[in-house]
Formats: C-alpha cells, sequence, structure tokens
C-alpha cells in the first residue's frame, strides 16, 4: 500500500490549527492500517491545504490563436467568424500543442479537474476531439479531465453536425453542449439536444443568453425541458448575461424557476466583460451573471475561464482564483463570507455543479488538493494566492519556488 502522511498543514475549517492528513492508495483516509508500509512523510511548511481547483467551462482546442485571428470590433459575432477561419486550419497536432500549453499553465495553478468544451461541425470533423482525447489520457496525472462535445456553427442549421456529436458521444465524451443562439430557430436546438441528452444519458452544458437584451431569453424554455425530460441537476447553463440585464421581479421569478428545476449557471466573467456592453457609450454595464443573488435564491453556480489567447478572450493565465477575485471586484464582493463564496464556485460548489463524486478533504475522497501561503481561504481570493504545489492522488503534480528577496548588505 501506498501511505503518505502530510503533516504541518493547515485545513480550510481551522486556518489556525497546524494537523495533519493521511492517504493511502490516492485517497484521504482516517488512520492507517496496522500493516501500512513503507509509510512516506511530508511536511507542508504549515501552509493552508485546499482540494483542487475545478474548471468547469473551458475551451482547450480554440485557445492560443490570437496570432491567427484579426480582432476589430470584439464582438461575440466577429469571434465566432473569426475564430471559425482559423479553425479551418487546425490540425491534430496542433489542438494538441495548444491544449497541452493550457493544461500544464492549470495544473500549475491549482487545477486538479477540468471541464474542456470541444467544438464539432463537419468543417472540423472530430480533429480537435481526437487531439483533446489524448490530452485526456496524457495528463491524467495531473488533471482530470471532462469532455462536453457541441455545436458552435449551429445544429439544425448545420447538416451533419448531429452525427458528429453522437460519435463522440460513444467514443469518450460525457457531457452534450449547446449554443442555441447560432440556430435559426434556439428553442429548436434546446429541444433537439435533451432529446440527445435521454438517448445518451449524458449531462447538458449549453451556451445561452449572451447578449445584454432581456427580450428573447431562452432559459424558460431549459427550465421547461429540463421538468419535462427529469434532468434536474444535471443541466448547467454558461453565460447567461441577460440575467444580468433583468429587473429585480423578474429576476427573481426567473432565479426561484432555475433553483426549482435544479438548472446551474456558470459565469465566465473574463469573455463575458471583454464582448458585452461595447455598444454603451456612457453608463457601461458589466454583463456578468450576477452569481450572488442566484445562489442566494438556491441556484447552483460557478465561474470559469471560458477562453484564453483567442478573439473572444485575448488574454489569461488559466488561474481560476484570478477568475474568482475578477467576479468579486465586479460583483461587489468583498467580506470573508462573500470572498469565501467566491472560493465555493471554483472548489466544492463547481464539484457540486459537474457532479463530481469524492472530492473534499475527508476520509473517502480522491486525495486532489493544493497548497498555498495564504492566511485563510478568503485571503487566498483577496491576496491572489499562487498555489505552492499540487497533489493528484496523493502525488505531487508541482511545486513553485516562492519568491526570494535579495535585499542589499548595509555597509559601514
Amino acid at each position: 500500500m501506498n501511505s503518505i502522511l502530510f503533516k504541518n498543514l493547515r485545513l480550510p475549517n481551522q486556518p489556525n490549527r497546524i494537523t495533519e492528513l493521511r492517504v493511502e492508495n490516492g485517497r484521504f483516509i482516517e488512520t492507517f492500517a496496522d500493516d501500512a508500509s513503507p509509510l512516506t512523510e511530508i511536511d507542508l511548511g504549515g501552509n493552508l491545504v485546499l482540494p483542487g481547483l475545478i474548471e468547469t467551462h473551458i475551451h482547450l482546442d480554440k485557445a492560443c490563436i490570437m496570432d491567427r485571428c484579426k480582432l476589430k470590433e470584439g464582438t461575440l459575432k466577429e469571434a465566432v467568424a473569426s475564430t471559425s477561419a482559423a479553425k479551418a486550419e487546425f490540425t491534430e497536432a496542433d489542438v494538441y500543442q495548444r491544449g497541452a500549453r493550457i493544461l500544464e499553465q492549470a495544473i500549475t495553478q491549482g487545477t486538479t479537474h477540468m471541464r474542456t468544451h470541444v467544438e464539432l461541425d463537419p468543417g472540423i470533423g472530430l480533429t480537435g476531439f481526437r487531439a483533446i482525447r489524448r490530452l485526456q489520457q496524457d495528463y491524467a496525472w495531473g488533471v482530470s479531465l471532462e469532455i462536453c462535445v457541441f455545436p458552435q456553427e449551429g445544429l439544425l442549421n448545420n447538416p451533419g453536425t448531429e452525427e458528429l456529436l453522437c460519435e463522440a458521444l460513444e467514443n469518450g465524451a460525457t457531457v452534450l453542449g449547446g449554443c442555441p443562439y447560432m440556430d435559426d430557430d434556439p428553442a429548436g436546438q434546446i429541444r433537439r439536444l435533451f432529446e440527445l441528452a435521454e438517448r445518451y444519458n449524458c449531462d447538458l452544458d449549453l451556451h445561452l443568453d449572451f447578449d445584454l437584451n432581456p427580450e428573447g431569453m431562452t432559459i424558460p424554455e431549459v427550465i421547461r425541458c429540463t421538468r419535462a425530460y427529469g434532468w434536474q441537476h444535471r443541466v448547467t447553463i454558461g453565460h447567461a448575461t441577460k440575467l444580468s440585464a433583468l429587473a429585480p421581479d423578474p429576476f427573481r421569478e426567473i432565479a426561484l424557476a432555475l433553483a426549482d428545476a435544479g438548472v446551474q449557471v456558470t459565469a465566465l466573467p473574463s469573455t463575458d466583460l471583454f464582448l458585452n456592453g461595447r455598444e454603451a457609450t456612457h453608463n457601461v454595464p458589466r454583463g456578468v451573471a450576477p452569481l450572488a443573488r442566484l445562489h442566494d435564491y438556491g441556484v447552483t453556480c460557478s465561474l470559469s475561464t471560458n477562453n484564453v489567447g483567442n478573439p473572444f478572450t485575448p488574454f489569461g493565465d488559466v488561474s481560476l482564483i484570478r477568475q474568482a477575485n475578477l467576479l468579486a471586484n465586479v460583483c461587489h464582493l468583498g467580506t470573508s463570507a462573500e470572498l469565501m463564496r467566491c472560493l465555493s464556485w471554483i472548489s466544492e460548489e463547481s464539484a457540486k455543479l459537474i457532479r463530481l463524486q469524492n472530492y473534499g478533504l475527508t476520509p473517502g475522497c480522491n486525495a486532489d488538493f493544493i497548497v498555498l501561503g495564504a492566511e485563510s481561504p478568503a485571503a487566498v481570493i483577496a491576496s491572489l494566492a499562487q498555489p505552492l504545489m499540487a497533489f493528484k492522488g496523493g502525488r505531487q503534480s508541482f511545486e513553485r519556488k516562492p519568491a526570494l528577496l535579495l535585499v542589499p548588505t548595509r555597509h559601514g
């Protein structure tokens, strides 16, 4: 048996107390068996330990392509068109190389589980999907990768796309995504996606209502289908920025309906801030789904990176802590309780959203955790703390040395 004693560490529920964690065969345990040997001891230097961070929504297949795209207007329409043009030149080796770069960054930012969306259509075929499947296997030592396939360029309007989605779901994809605003009949795409989700018994994760016009919202159709198909707590909507444009009463009505139907919401602050509100000349809206208010009404929420280095988001370092800090700034969340909630949207609430089993720091949970020099969980978000190391199944996946100040020597 592989038995490890992690000592001299602090846990999030008691950040001022030094304690220990025990790991056996990749999982936390209460006590070691009498025959546990050999025992490895690892001193974590009195630092804070948190469960590994969870990226619920990212696009590995189209990351790091800004050098191939022209950015003039900065709109969603331009981002889709520019990325589509670049995608025509993607190869499996190219997608693999760019995806690997992002995965390696994510591991060093403390991410131990990730759901990536992968575009499928007759133009790209299964090229991106095959590359991501290889990455899923090759980087399992540092991050668990879940694949969500989706029709970025339309489903009903794009013959041949559904067949590709089905092929991927039969060959390793476990989540089905959608992009209803790319079809002439958004509600029709939503209904078809639910039919496919039922056929393949998979969760749904949809790009939805991605603008600041409260009219034409498709969330009600998702809620209706979720109830009709009995898919409660298996449906997530990403972006959903129309929610930020609703007045209090209609917002309360739809938030309660989301909670009652078990439809979950992921905010993508970096992308949503970059693309939304460009037409405003003053009093520019934030355009980010109001997670705190949704949470208060009982909606399960997460926040995530979405894109890195492409026309949807030309920047990024795959730091979920940075995304949580950004959301805290944008949404005026600054108390310890509010910062703790921001942290939960990249950790335990994210685990709940994607139905991740055995997550946490208690006996029976997978020993996927990160080590930080922060004083408390809230301080992780407030100070943009960088993970010092991470462990996947009890095995260390990276180490970051703290900065060393070189103070000049005084003479005389």
